[in-house]
C-alpha cells in the first residue's frame, strides 16, 4: 500500500539547501542528489514501517551515496517528511520538529 506523502516547508529547504550546495561542487551533482532522495522517498512511501525508530515515533532512512538521512512519521496512510538532514550534522537538529 503506497501512502500519501507530506513534506513539511522545513524539510524542503533542507533539501533545496542540499541540492545547492551539490550543485555548487559540481555541476549535475544537485540532480544526482535529488534522485537519490526520491529513491529514499519512494521506499518510505511504500514500507515506512521497516525503518527503524529513532525518537518517538520518528523514523530514519538513509540515501544510498550521499551521507543524508530522511527522518519521517508514519501514521496510518498519511508519511510526513520531518528533515532531510546531512549525517554529520547535530542530530538533535530535526527532533524539535516533531
Amino acid at each position: 500500500m503506497t501512502r500519501r506523502l507530506q513534506i513539511r516547508p522545513e524539510a524542503e529547504a533542507d533539501l533545496a539547501e542540499a541540492f545547492q550546495w551539490y550543485e555548487r561542487e559540481r555541476p549535475g551533482l544537485g540532480a544526482e542528489f535529488l534522485e537519490a532522495i526520491e529513491a529514499v522517498v519512494q521506499s518510505i512511501e511504500s514500507s515506512p514501517l521497516r525503518f527503524p525508530v529513532l525518537h518517538l515515533a520518528a523514523r530514519r532512512a538513509l540515501a544510498q551515496r550521499f551521507p543524508y538521512a530522511v527522518f519521517f512519521v508514519a501514521e496510518g496512510e498519511v508519511v510526513t517528511v520531518l528533515a532531510i538532514i546531512h549525517q554529520a550534522r547535530d542530530p538533535e537538529r530535526w527532533k524539535g520538529r516533531l
